[in-house]
């Protein structure tokens, strides 16, 4: 009796050490795969919809203080548009967010508890200035509207009206004239995800995740998975993707509608380079595509320079 107590209480050690980490291997699995099912049912939805600009209804108030100001624009995209090619069991306005499982608030993938942005602007600060736009381009806020798909998952979406699709001008691309364009002008929508709707952990990384959507027409969907700090890695283009593949057999560096995501939702992937990051993305046989961090600009450069690296996961 006393043999079999000892290897009970064996047991029930070595369970208890294990099983933690068996579950949540277990969880990142389950997650992984259905952020990937989330993601190839939206990129097929998406790509039947003949445009994504000029949704809904954005009219400023007439007035300081006046309640005239109108904005259907996001919730409109959600049922004029995207509900007709994805099934969706529920759509909620900004007043009802959490009748559709939205959270408010999450984890971040620092590991910081970040309120829940409800409108554009709150999303990311790129789209406050024109400046960050470039001068004949400006993006008016937005309210956030939310959805539950058939397979219970919780996503809120943050919609720019005005977005367009730019396509790289060949010739004037020139050492003193790379700048391809802004991201923020190219983002016609973005989502943040909740694989399990309210219900824990709610962190990004984990049930948690963003979707972003470039270009109104021809659009690129993108939902890229950082890894969860930042890489502090500098280097030239062609030993970029070694340092990623070197730390993780599973991450890359992203390319340039990945980078330019998480660009956009930089507080929620903790997003904190100063300065270029490497995108995958091939200009030519000596430029590739890299993201300015202090403007936002997508441009080319030379890929014996110097920038920084920031993988993500596959």
């Amino acid at each position: 009796m006393a043999e079999i107590l000892l290897s009970l209480t064996i047991i029930g050690v070595v369970a208890a050490i294990t099983l933690p980490s068996l579950t949540g291997n277990i969880n990142e699995r389950t997650w992984n795969t259905q952020r990937k099912a989330l993601y190839a049912r939206m990129s097929q939805a998406i790509s039947l919809m003949p445009a994504l600009n000029g949704y809904g209804t954005l009219k400023e108030k007439s007035s300081e203080g006046a309640s005239d100001a109108e904005d259907s624009a996001t919730e409109t995209f959600l049922t004029a548009g995207l509900s007709k090619v994805l099934k969706i069991n529920n759509i909620c306005d900004n007043a009802h967010l959490a009748d559709c499982g939205v959270v408010t608030s999450f984890t971040n993938l620092a590991g910081s508890q970040t309120s829940m942005p409800t409108t554009l602007y709150e999303l990311s600060s790129w789209f406050r200035s024109a400046a960050y736009c470039g001068s004949s381009y400006s993006t008016k806020d937005t309210k956030a509207a939310a959805f539950e798909t058939q397979n219970g998952e919780s996503i809120i979406a943050y919609y720019n009206q005005s977005c367009r699709t730019e396509y790289l001008n060949q010739e004037a691309l020139t050492e003193a004239n790379n700048v391809f364009g802004f991201a923020e002008s190219n983002m016609c929508v973005n989502f943040i995800y909740d694989l399990n709707g309210s219900k824990g952990p709610n962190t990004v990384g984990k049930d948690m995740g963003i979707m972003t959507v470039f270009n109104a027409t021809d659009s690129s969907v993108v939902a890229p998975m950082p890894t969860p700090t930042n890489n502090a890695a500098t280097a030239d283009w062609y030993n970029a993707a070694k340092i990623c593949t070197n730390t993780d057999s599973e991450t890359r560096i992203p390319n340039i509608d990945e980078l330019s995501a998480m660009l956009i939702n930089k507080d929620i992937v903790n997003l904190t380079e100063p300065a270029q990051i490497w995108s995958s993305s091939v200009y030519n046989r000596d430029r590739a595509w890299v993201v300015n961090m202090s403007n936002g600009a997508r441009g080319s450069d030379y890929k014996t320079y110097t920038f920084s690296i920031r993988c993500i996961k596959r």
